[in-house]
């Protein structure tokens, strides 16, 4: 049996119950975690759950269909409300940033890349749930690297993002573009990766505004008026965006 960690004791029983399952399958090599549990920042029911699972080879339909059966499994039992997430990265693959993975993410299997923000949370705060630490299989990131990896999803998908206004209308984008964009602006300054905890409170929005995204953070049901909050998402983004830019 591959090993576990002492961390393990903090995470979300589903966590552990992937690892089962997964190691049960016998072509997955590792489970690691990133994200807000990696950081310390994770709030049951508030955040999601960001895993990278390492293969032996790549992941094809068939491996594809068997990942699907667990996801779906567990969304239903006792990750039920907890947004599990997962990317599953053939091993031999892992220098390869270009690369796009299989990945469970909002109850779909889709593909993506493993970003360098993951990475990065990986190699600076990541555990392993199951099989070698993050620091066996990924390289330490500097803090250049971290800037690099701001700006790429900063003038990728955020630049994408900030030309089309009318997304921010969804109260989920313009609460996660306001913080990403504090995050993104003190990666860019610090080389250092920041909580979504912390990023509120440096969030370039009005005082109330800030108020009710920490109330939300802490699972409260506050309401923000959507045109405003809107608004005020889109402005920061397409002047966060126009730095990254700059800084390039």
């Amino acid at each position: 049996m591959l090993p576990r960690l002492a961390t393990m004791s903090m995470s979300p029983a589903v966590v552990r119950e992937l690892g089962d399952e997964l190691e049960r399958l016998g072509w997955v090599t590792d489970l690691l975690v990133a994200g807000s549990l990696a950081t310390g920042d994770y709030l049951p029911g508030v955040s999601d759950l960001d895993l990278v699972a390492l293969t032996d080879g790549p992941v094809g339909e068939s491996r594809q269909a068997e990942l699907v059966a667990i996801h779906r499994r567990l969304d239903r039992g006792t990750g039920a409300g907890l947004e599990l997430g997962c990317v599953y990265v053939d091993g031999a693959t892992v220098p390869h940033v270009e690369v796009r993975h299989p990945t469970w993410t909002h109850g779909q299997l889709v593909q993506r890349i493993l970003s360098g923000v993951t990475r990065a949370e990986l190699a600076r705060h990541g555990f392993a749930v199951r099989g070698r630490a993050p620091g066996d299989v990924f390289p330490a990131v500097s803090d250049d690297d971290v800037r690099v990896a701001a700006r790429d999803e900063l003038t990728g998908y955020w630049a994408w993002a900030a030309r089309r206004p009318w997304l921010w209308l969804d109260p989920v984008i313009a609460d996660l573009g306001l913080t990403s964009m504090a995050r993104g602006r003190h990666a860019l300054e610090h080389g250092e990766l920041l909580t979504k905890t912390r990023a509120i409170e440096r969030a370039h929005a009005p005082e109330w505004l800030i108020a009710q995204l920490a109330a939300r953070r802490r699972g409260e049901a506050v309401v923000s008026p959507r045109i405003r909050t809107a608004l005020v998402a889109w402005r920061d983004a397409r002047r966060t965006v126009a730095y990254a830019k700059r800084a390039q």
